[in-house]
């Protein structure tokens, strides 16, 4: 065994040891036909208002164009399968639907640590540089991990693996060490197309493409203004995120599997009621998503997702939550309110609507009041 084997074999069972499950090694090089995927991407606008996916494209398509000195790529895994089915909580509108990651502690948090004790190992054993990434940096984990062998991208873009279904987070460590590689990983998705049907908005141009603007896992947590209308009925109680595509993927059955250092879930975030969310001020937001990667999107933002929600439940004892929001000084939360109230009970909507619009200085809520969308 030669002696970056040697390293690697030892950095295989610290990886184990440290939670991680999936280890895969890629050249820097290994995908030379990312830039290509991704200005193609870029240009059809899929980024939506990512604006930093334009302005770091040319690092992103290129882990040595981030790091010239870059050799190998270190790519891990840590299964996150949840123990029950996602989707059953579509069939109780009166719970929002938060998506299996953002259960957890932060991932970013989860992971870095971890990879950073690993990085630590090859740089002591040999002399090289390091850098950790854990989605936080221009680095495609995805496409790398596919070269690393950790599994392929699926038809809905994320990593599947054969060994954990689309429920991995990915983490990387970039070296100048020269490492040896392992085989990356062939498509094996067939002809399923489970991901792509179930889809509630169509945002799939066509298989292994994504138009995030049409996604709500990007609807709910990138996108800062109102949700598009055609959107927000197909969104349903889905208040941060989205797994439809994800859950019913067939090689979850083995993500199922009980393991040790599987992420345990918040019982608190799993479908929590959406009445108690909507009451919500920024201090109890704060305390509920403390170390969830939820509180990054801020109270704004998660009203109005909620307020969505509440919209489509059809539950009008929520009524009187709603209209405690249409004063609200956030103008995307009264916009969300007024859709909510209208949504849930017209009449009421249209006797309110004078008096409302007599103090509405914002134009796109006034038009959420009048039905004259853009």
């Amino acid at each position: 065994m030669t002696s970056a084997q040697t390293i690697v074999a030892e950095l295989k069972t610290r990886a184990r040891a440290l939670g991680f499950e999936s280890f895969g090694i890629a050249a820097a090089d290994a995908r030379p036909d990312l830039p290509e995927k991704l200005r193609a991407a870029l240009d059809a606008g899929w980024h939506g208002d990512m604006d930093w996916m334009e302005t770091t494209a040319d690092r992103r398509g290129s882990p040595r164009a981030m790091w010239p000195a870059a050799r190998s790529v270190i790519v891990l895994g840590i299964n996150y399968g949840p123990e029950a089915d996602p989707l059953a909580l579509l069939d109780q509108p009166d719970r929002g639907i938060i998506s299996v990651y953002a259960r957890n502690r932060d991932y970013h948090e989860i992971i870095k640590g971890k990879l950073k004790e690993l990085a630590g190992l090859l740089a002591r054993r040999a002399g090289a540089q390091v850098k950790v990434f854990v989605d936080t940096a221009p680095l495609m984990e995805k496409p790398l991990a596919e070269a690393a062998g950790l599994g392929w991208q699926g038809k809905h873009t994320v990593l599947v693996s054969r060994d954990f279904g689309s429920w991995l987070f990915l983490g990387a460590i970039l070296t100048d060490a020269d490492l040896p590689a392992d085989k990356p990983h062939a498509e094996s998705c067939g002809s399923c197309t489970r991901c792509l049907d179930i889809c509630p908005t169509n945002a799939f141009p066509a298989p292994f493409q994504l138009d995030s603007r049409r996604c709500l896992a990007y609807l709910t947590v990138e996108h800062k203004g109102p949700i598009p209308l055609e959107f927000r009925a197909p969104m349903g109680n889905r208040i941060y995120g989205c797994d439809d595509c994800l859950a019913v993927c067939p090689w979850n059955k083995f993500a199922s599997v009980s393991r040790e250092a599987r992420l345990q879930a918040r019982s608190e975030l799993d479908g929590p009621a959406l009445a108690d969310l909507v009451r919500l001020d920024d201090a109890g937001f704060r305390t509920l998503f403390a170390g969830s990667p939820i509180k990054r999107i801020g109270l704004q933002r998660f009203l109005r997702n909620v307020l969505i929600a509440i919209g489509n439940s059809g539950d009008v004892s929520l009524l009187p939550l709603v209209e405690a929001r249409l004063g609200d000084s956030a103008d995307v939360v009264r916009g969300a309110a007024i859709w909510a109230l209208r949504r849930l009970d017209a009449d009421r909507a249209g006797a309110l609507r004078p008096a409302a619009l007599a103090g509405e200085q914002d134009d796109a809520v006034a038009a959420e009041w009048t039905g004259e969308l853009a």
